[in-house]
């Protein structure tokens, strides 16, 4: 039987919209929408550049332009090249520096435009706003990017963390395969089970009559380029609002930025940071998990249009302020706000930096690592390493691979799954912090700093750090990865965080060699892990101690450190 692919195909453009073919450079016509400003009069420009139909429910841009039309706003989406009703190649990350500018040209010899021009969205239409600074049309002066990076393309790790190869990514290769094919978007269900795990793509393609070069790219290790003109960190600087979700599966990409752009000269006069507690998707940690019970309102905005509006007021309001100041200069950029952020379980604050001025570093270390492959609560994390060496192994077994803590991460929080058992499998390690008696707030960066080896000449390291109730159930607060061919020491970023530790609550760090279907397993050999048959199981060991001080990084607010046990 052959695998069931639903093909998504372009939803009606809306009346309040106009469509164009906009002719770029090298002749290839791109599909356009223009919502004109409620106005009637020549208007500053909102522009979105996106693979995923600019008239689909999915993008809500029909919703979105209202909102910005009612505030003096023209709006363009525009379907980028190769996706839906646009021409061209079908493969993403190219073409969007030049495609940006010449779009950005076309804006402003329109006569509803007054020729100034912002963009604005999510994920990939993050990505062409960086395209389009790259790019340096003078029509450009800001950029509103949320949930996104600078550095997604294929080859290149999305989170990286500094300590070098990162596993596979499974999910950001079925994206490829399920949207960079052809124009349209394939949805298909992908067995990963079997091996070699490129089969289970192979029958997609086969299904659908073509394969994705962007596939083809990761599966190759290629990396692609995606900047002909200079990286946007090198580029003519503009003002920048992160909207960066504390959930977000890209967000340790994103929080790099920010900390890279706030840390240059010229960039750092223009960069403003919104930090909220959402994932890839926009799902809320106080809404998690997301239902649409009677008992409760609405908080799916994928399956409630109440919820929905709700949502996009959210995603939208930052956005309009700072346009506001930047595109029309009704106010002094002083009034804004440099850093917004909530914390979770608890607010908004502002703050004149990131992470706040007052938040101070702490450190927890691991140790009674005899008792970290028992079940919960394991070995403890301490506020100073013991004086001995100690050691703790676990097993990476590529036929009981650890399960991701949510089976779709760009939807962390819609399910926010609660991963008590997980924390129970006798193939990970744990180590738990005591109760928190007053409540401990994380504030900043969080790292794991990991000595390990392996029996295998190639390993990956899995790192989570989540909130264990008092009532048992285990949820989220950051995670990150890396791949080692080499014993020694593994620092790994585990993200930015605002997330308050309620009393009676703890921490729980918990170590694993694997994390699936989120990420490719290992093959445990010299083999490609995307063609091997036969993945090799092996044995890593922890080390701890004052000679090799494994330990857990955190950013604090005053007054916490020790109701954390971290000092």
């Amino acid at each position: 039987m052959s695998l069931a692919v639903q093909r998504v195909t372009p939803q009606p453009v809306p009346p309040h919209a106009r469509q164009h073919m906009v002719r770029m450079r090298d002749g290839v016509l791109l599909a356009t929408d223009v919502y004109a400003a409620d106005t009637g009069e020549p208007a500053p420009t909102v522009l979105a550049r996106l693979p995923y139909d600019k008239n689909s429910r999915y993008v809500f841009f029909d919703r979105i332009a209202k909102r910005f039309t009612a505030r003096g706003y023209a709006v363009v989406v525009q379907d980028v090249r190769g996706k839906f009703r646009s021409q061209g190649r079908t493969l993403g990350w190219t073409g969007e520096v030049d495609d940006g500018y010449d779009t950005l040209e076309w804006i402003t010899r329109q006569p509803w435009s007054d020729g100034v021009v912002g963009m604005f969205g999510d994920s990939y239409y993050g990505f062409t706003q960086w395209s389009a600074v790259s790019s340096q049309h003078p029509a450009l002066r800001a950029i509103v990017p949320r949930v996104t990076c600078t550095s997604n393309a294929p080859g290149i790790a999305t989170y990286d963390s500094g300590s070098g190869p990162q596993p596979p990514w499974l999910e950001g290769t079925t994206y490829q395969a399920q949207v960079w094919t052809d124009n349209d978007i394939h949805e298909f269900d992908v067995d990963l089970t079997g091996r070699p795990v490129i089969a289970a793509y192979q029958e997609a393609f086969d299904a659908i009559g073509k394969r994705s070069a962007g596939f083809d790219l990761i599966v190759g290790g290629i990396p692609l380029a995606p900047y002909n003109g200079p990286h946007p960190y090198d580029a003519r600087p503009v003002p920048v609002l992160h909207c960066v979700g504390w959930f977000d599966n890209l967000g340790i990409a994103h929080m790099r930025d920010y900390t890279e752009l706030a840390g240059r000269s010229g960039w750092a006069a223009v960069q403003y940071l919104v930090a909220d507690t959402i994932d890839h998707e926009n799902y809320f940690l106080e809404d998690a998990p997301a239902t649409s019970a009677a008992d409760r309102p609405a908080t799916d905005h994928l399956a409630d249009d109440t919820a929905l509006e709700r949502m996009l007021d959210s995603c939208t309001g930052p956005a309009i302020e700072f346009f506001d100041v930047f595109l029309k200069g009704v106010a002094h950029p002083d009034s804004l706000p440099r850093v917004r952020w909530k914390l979770g379980h608890e607010s908004w604050h502002t703050a004149a930096t990131w992470p706040p001025p007052e938040a101070t570093a702490a450190e927890l270390y691991l140790a009674d690592p005899a008792a970290a492959a028992a079940t919960v609560p394991g070995g403890t994390l301490a506020p100073r390493p013991a004086v001995p060496t100690e050691t703790a192994e676990w097993r990476y077994d590529p036929d009981d691979l650890v399960p991701s803590a949510a089976a779709d991460t760009f939807l962390q929080l819609r399910d926010h799954v609660d991963e008590r058992r997980t924390l129970d499998r006798d193939d990970v390690l744990v180590f738990t912090a005591p109760a928190a008696e007053h409540p401990l707030d994380l504030a900043g960066p969080v790292q794991a700093v990991l000595h390990v080896e392996s029996t295998a000449p190639t390993f990956d390291v899995f790192v989570r750090l989540l909130d264990l109730a008092p009532d048992g159930t285990a949820r989220l607060i950051v995670r990150g990865c890396a791949q080692a061919d080499a014993p020694g020491e593994l620092r790994i970023a585990l993200g930015h965080t605002g997330y308050r530790v309620r009393p009676g609550h703890r921490l729980a760090l918990m170590i694993a060699g694997s994390d699936f279907p989120n990420h490719l397993p290992n093959s445990g050999s010299l083999e490609s892990p995307w063609l091997t048959t036969s993945p090799k199981a092996s044995r890593q060991t922890l080390w701890t101690g004052a000679a090799r001080p494994s330990r857990l990084s955190l950013t604090v607010l005053p007054g916490n450190a020790e109701g954390g046990g971290a000092r």
